[in-house]
């Protein structure tokens, strides 16, 4: 394989980077008080999955979510906040690039409607496939300094 500048293995790690920087926006740029004191992500969830057209989700969001809203806002914003640091770290890759993966598929069957967020996610997913099979924890991650996932 040719590359410029980096070598693959290098460059596959900026691709891991950089997916955890965009965690790490995604949990930076949320109003945390909202989320935790008033609901407000929960709430905005509950609407989307309440007017959606697969009965499955309106159905496992009613039974799921909806019962634990300021549970789940925890779990949605500190989720957020563990893959962003973990990827950016690479430590534990495989298995935040396994959970954002399902979390972006999440996220994508809930705002299937919403044009914008499915590029996101779409790309999101890919990004963690590609890191996640291209095995990018061998270069700059704490994974590799400790011997992890080799």
């Amino acid at each position: 394989m040719q590359t410029i500048w980096l070598g693959g293995a290098e460059w596959l790690a900026v691709l891991r980077i950089g997916l955890g920087l965009w965690w790490l926006e995604s949990w930076r740029h949320k109003d945390k008080k909202g989320w935790f004191e008033r609901g407000t992500g929960i709430a905005w969830a509950s609407d989307v999955a309440g007017k959606h057209r697969w009965p499955a989700v309106r159905t496992g969001f009613r039974k799921i979510v909806a019962p634990r809203p300021k549970v789940m806002a925890y779990v949605v914003v500190y989720a957020e906040l563990a893959l962003g640091l973990g990827l950016i770290t690479g430590f534990l890759t495989p298995v935040a690039l396994v959970a954002g993966l399902l979390l972006n598929l999440l996220y994508l069957v809930l705002m299937i409607h919403d044009w914008a967020e499915q590029g996101q996610n779409a790309m999101m997913a890919l990004i963690s496939f590609v890191a996640l099979f291209a095995m990018s924890w061998q270069t700059w991650s704490l994974d590799k300094a400790i011997g992890l996932f080799l």
